[in-house]
């Protein structure tokens, strides 16, 4: 547990989040000389990025973008990172802010661990992996992941049979089996929320079945399936371990449906379902692939080109709208189809060994529940003012990233950069006002 901060630490900026937005936010905040405390829920930094096996429209490696931003965050002296920590509230008067935390128990002392993983290697407890989206198995004591920072060793409480292995062979006396939460209060000029978002759940649509097949995935369990290190080390699929022959993508699976209470699109979906479709295309060259899309919003520089690349290598684009997939005895799904491309024959069944599930973005938490920051309809933070898009309804608390609604990498680095410098402008303005006054 990180144990050297303390409530009469005077940060001039919170950033709540320690995605892709938060750390280039803090960085930009440090580099201007500005004491920037980064709180995260998870056990690293690093958001849902540094779980993704490469971008979209260049094909870089995730990792490559997102582990030295940051490995930066941790080493800059300007800025200071709490882990498994969640904001209780935020409490603001006379445009000063008060952020309530609440730091959970590791069950390891962060100062005396030197991340030697002898606990994890020692641990004879295995649980589902929650970074390999439950693929791949982790021990009940671990760093969470490869190039999590901090390297870090977590010991989940559940799963522990509190054996006392780890604790014995731990060179360094780091394991305290009775840690207790901590809570502290925050005082500081400016927030920053970026909070990232979530997926809407697999099952948010019954005639979807995905509670009755494994072979029914997520875009971001299919992610860690693409990554060389990921839980196979190649594309299987869940149920059986087969190598796939035939993927489906099915898109607006949980986007731009009122019914489910989500009626925007999520903007990312079509993009990442193309680029996913291409990897999957080099690593199983004689897999059939195809995306059921009702229109393909490529909006971006470089999208168009993107996707006209991936028609030319063989990728199906069939324009329809999936109404029911049906389980089959051996693993395979029968997707009901109504298709515009065939007029004399519109619906359709087809058959895959694979299907991906284009889930809806949504907010990955709402500080209207403990802050004024207010909410928009869609639920995400409220940006009220057309000149400062990362503006919201209290002066001092800014946002970026999908905190504020559904936006890809590029936007998302884009608007962290420019929350942070409207942050680093309030923050100026009000030092210059004390200094008048």
């Amino acid at each position: 547990m990180n144990t050297h901060v303390t409530s009469d630490f005077r940060p001039d900026a919170v950033v709540i989040g320690g995605g892709i937005a938060g750390l280039q936010s803090a960085l930009d905040l440090a580099d201007q000389d500005l004491q920037v405390l980064l709180v995260e829920r998870q056990s690293s930094i690093g958001g849902h990025m540094i779980s993704l096996s490469k971008v979209y429209p260049t094909l870089d490696c995730a990792s490559c973008i997102t582990t030295p931003k940051m490995s930066a965050a941790a080493h800059h002296p300007n800025i200071t990172i709490l882990t498994n920590t969640e904001v209780e509230g935020v409490d603001t008067c006379d445009e000063k802010h008060s952020v309530r935390l609440l730091q959970k128990p590791t069950y390891v002392n962060f100062d005396k661990c030197i991340g030697c993983r002898l606990c994890e290697y020692a641990c004879d407890t295995e649980v589902p992996d929650p970074f390999e989206e439950g693929l791949g198995a982790v021990r009940a004591i671990a760093v969470p992941f490869t190039n999590a920072i901090p390297q870090k060793a977590v010991l989940n409480a559940e799963a522990c049979g509190t054996c006392g292995t780890c604790a014995r062979v731990c060179p360094t006396g780091a394991i305290e089996y009775d840690q207790q939460p901590r809570r502290l209060t925050i005082r500081t000029d400016a927030i920053i929320v970026a909070s990232g978002f979530n997926l809407n759940s697999l099952n948010i649509k019954p005639q979807y079945n995905a509670q009755h097949s494994s072979n029914i995935i997520s875009p971001l369990t299919l992610e860690r399936l693409l990554a060389p290190h990921g839980p196979y080390g190649r594309v299987l699929r869940p149920s059986d371990g087969k190598i796939p022959g035939s993927i489906a993508f099915v898109q607006c699976a949980g986007s731009r449906d009122e019914s489910i209470g989500v009626s925007y699109c999520s903007r990312v979906c079509c993009m990442y379902a193309i680029k996913q479709s291409m990897l999957l295309s080099g690593a199983l060259p004689l897999a059939d692939i195809t995306i059921y899309y009702m229109d393909i919003r490529a909006f971006g520089k470089g999208y168009e080109q993107f996707f006209q690349n991936a028609k030319a290598m063989g990728i199906n684009f069939v324009r329809g709208k999936v109404a029911r997939i049906d389980p089959i005895t051996d693993g395979d799904l029968s997707l009901h189809v109504e298709t515009t491309e065939d007029a004399d024959n519109p619906l359709q069944e087809r058959r895959h060994d694979l299907v991906v599930l284009a889930q809806g973005m949504i907010p990955g938490w709402q500080p209207s529940t403990i802050t004024q920051v207010a909410s928009a309809s869609d639920g995400f933070v409220a940006t009220p003012m057309l000149t400062a898009p990362t503006a919201t309804t209290v002066p001092g608390i800014f946002v970026a990233g999908t905190a504020a609604g559904p936006k890809d990498i590029v936007d998302t680095i884009a608007e962290a950069g420019a929350a942070a410098m409207q942050a680093s402008q309030y923050l100026h303005q009000k030092r210059a006002e004390v200094l008048v006054a």
